[in-house]
């Protein structure tokens, strides 16, 4: 490979930092440019509103590589840098100092920004989101003072958030039009127990309730819903989503939608402009449309995919989706993709700490979730991606074991 092609990594997150060690670790020798606005160098998110909020975790175990490592690997990071245009056609990136990078190849992983809150007093201070490790540290040391805290959505984040607070000892009121928390990704079922777990640690839920505004004289102090409740408080949290940073990909020209649209080699409608990430919505062979996955796993396997793809491998990104959560006691797995089921199944009793659950579109098994239980993740996956078919009441049984039912499994191969 010449030394003379440059290679250009939009983005400086955990997919940017990914696709940089890959493309080293696959024998480029050409010039590596990963540019990020954060001062910091590329970190990992999902501590963030778990481990580093509780203080169980400090900031040097966020960082994805060591300090040395971009020197040494001769990658030309910069930071606290802005991109302000790609232009697919002359193969540029202008950077925010009015340098323009010429580019041969380039990658997008810009990553997503929270959804704001809109409405009477969002902007008062005292609102906090959380995207960054400065945010984090804003909420740290926010929650530290506070006395009483609202958190505004009750799906990933802000069950996160919600969980980590009440571990600190603060009372905290979780707001959620829904009627159990995440119940768009999990379903009533999965949720009631995300739901039962906060109301046991002592959240007040408010569930099917919205914000209608927040008050308070120079910084918030109450929080009044549709509802017409009024909650003091003078900590908001806003978990209310977030969305892919799409605005350079589509100045760009590039085709965009519910993210920045690519094929199965991650390439977008320029063959010469890659994404990945939470940015990139990547066809999927197994699920046959668009699919775009806003978590940890798919922003560190997909950004290593991008480095392997821009470098000739001819390896579609096939992944299953995976993520985690951990909140208070309840640590889970879910892997799969499973916008709308059929049916919810349910394997053990949440209440004794652990238990298993498989969404079924079909009569297949689309998605499934292992918590407290580490044994079952291998066969869930292979159950997943094989999309098998099991009878329901096999699948709740935890007398019929998973080896019996997975079509991978060493135990059930022998029996073939």
């Amino acid at each position: 490979m010449s030394r003379q092609q440059t290679y250009v990594i939009v983005g400086a997150g955990l997919a940017g930092a990914k696709a940089a060690e890959a493309l080293r670790g696959r024998g480029f020798d050409g010039r590596i440019v990963l540019v990020g606005e954060e001062p910091a160098r590329p970190y990992e998110r999902p501590p963030l509103s778990k481990g580093y909020l509780t203080g169980e975790a400090d900031t040097a175990s966020l960082f994805t590589h060591a300090e040395t490592f971009y020197p040494e690997q001769t990658i030309d990071l910069r930071v606290s840098t802005t991109v302000t245009a790609i232009d697919p056609a002359d193969h540029t990136v202008t950077l925010g100092s009015g340098e323009l990078v010429h580019y041969d190849k380039a990658l997008l992983t810009t990553g997503s920004a929270p959804r704001r809150l809109g409405g009477p007093g969002a902007d008062l201070p005292g609102v906090h989101h959380l995207r960054t490790v400065a945010d984090a540290d804003a909420l740290k040391a926010a929650a530290a003072q506070a006395h009483a805290a609202v958190v505004i959505g009750a799906g990933w984040i802000g069950s996160e958030v919600t969980a980590s607070l009440r571990q600190g000892g603060l009372p905290v009121t979780l707001i959620e039009p829904a009627a159990v928390p995440l119940e768009r990704v999990l379903g009533t079922e999965v949720g009631a127990i995300y739901r039962d777990l906060h109301a046991g640690h002592g959240v007040d839920l408010r569930m099917g309730d919205g914000v209608a505004s927040l008050h308070g004289d120079g910084h918030v102090a109450q929080v009044r819903t549709t509802s017409g409740a009024r909650i003091d408080a003078d900590l908001v949290v806003v978990g209310i989503g977030a969305q892919p940073r799409i605005g350079l990909a589509a100045e760009a020209g590039l085709k965009t939608g519910d993210g920045v649209s690519t094929d199965e080699f991650l390439r977008t409608s320029h063959p010469d402009v890659y994404a990945a990430g939470d940015i990139a919505a990547a066809w999927h062979p197994l699920y046959g449309t668009h699919v775009r996955v806003e978590h940890w796993a798919n922003a560190a396997d997909q950004g290593a995919a991008a480095g392997a793809i821009m470098l000739g491998a001819d390896e579609p990104y096939t992944r299953i989706p995976y993520f985690f959560s951990d909140q208070y006691d309840l640590s889970m797995e879910y892997r799969g993709y499973c916008p709308d089921w059929d049916q919810v199944v349910l394997r053990g009793r949440p209440a004794d700490g652990a238990f298993l659950a498989f969404w079924l579109r079909d009569g297949a098994i689309r998605a499934a979730l292992n918590a407290n239980d580490w044994d079952a993740g291998e066969h869930l996956h292979r159950l997943v991606q094989a999309r098998a078919r099991i009878a329901a009441d096999q699948l709740a049984d935890p007398g019929v074991a998973l080896d019996d039912l997975d079509p991978g499994s060493a135990t059930r191969k022998s029996a073939a």
